[in-house]
């Protein structure tokens, strides 16, 4: 898979902009190949209010963890006094921007041993879903999709269902040659 198409594959809410952000793994068969297109997108998409970073990257596979988000929706998300209070109290430092945020998130993701769930926040996830995740250990959730759910499975499965559509559409478009900056929602 070509890191354009597991761009769209994993990040297609984000380009339409349904979702304020996505995560994905992507380990490249040629890194030299992988940073040109890297750097091309990420400046493509920073002319479109979206920002692609690298979170974190593992010598030992050779693979990034890479996070893709609309910046004035995820300034919106982060901006929200029950994600600050949440945040905070999982340890964040206050944070001016979205990217003072960001970093503390990279920082765990490489420097803890548990993975941060509090993640879920930073890709739109519903917050009783972020907390009930975290309190339930992952167990007793009302439905999984893109994400365990912990509260109205009727609405979480409306959203999954929205996201599926939405991929399948992106991904069809592109494989009929459409332009993965043509894919971006304004």
């Amino acid at each position: 898979m070509t890191f354009e198409e597991a761009l769209i594959e994993h990040c297609s809410p984000t380009l339409a902009g349904v979702k304020p952000a996505s995560l994905f793994r992507f380990c490249p068969r040629d890194s030299a190949l992988f940073a040109r297109r890297f750097l091309a997108l990420r400046q493509q998409f920073a002319a479109r209010g979206l920002r692609l970073v690298i979170l974190k990257g593992c010598r030992r596979t050779g693979s990034y963890l890479l996070y893709l988000y609309r910046e004035r929706d995820l300034a919106e998300v982060l901006g929200r006094r029950e994600h600050r209070d949440f945040l905070r109290a999982m340890g964040y430092t206050p944070w001016e921007a979205p990217g003072d945020c960001l970093r503390q998130l990279a920082a765990r993701l490489c420097l803890e041993e548990e993975f941060p769930h509090e993640i879920g926040v930073f890709l739109g996830y519903p917050l009783e879903d972020v907390v009930g995740f975290i309190r339930n250990r992952g167990r007793n959730y009302t439905c999984c999709g893109y994400w365990k759910a912990y509260g109205d499975p009727e609405a979480a499965q409306k959203r999954f269902d929205q996201y599926r559509r939405c991929t399948a559409a992106c991904c069809e478009q592109f494989r009929k040659g459409t332009a993965i900056t043509q894919l971006i929602a304004a």
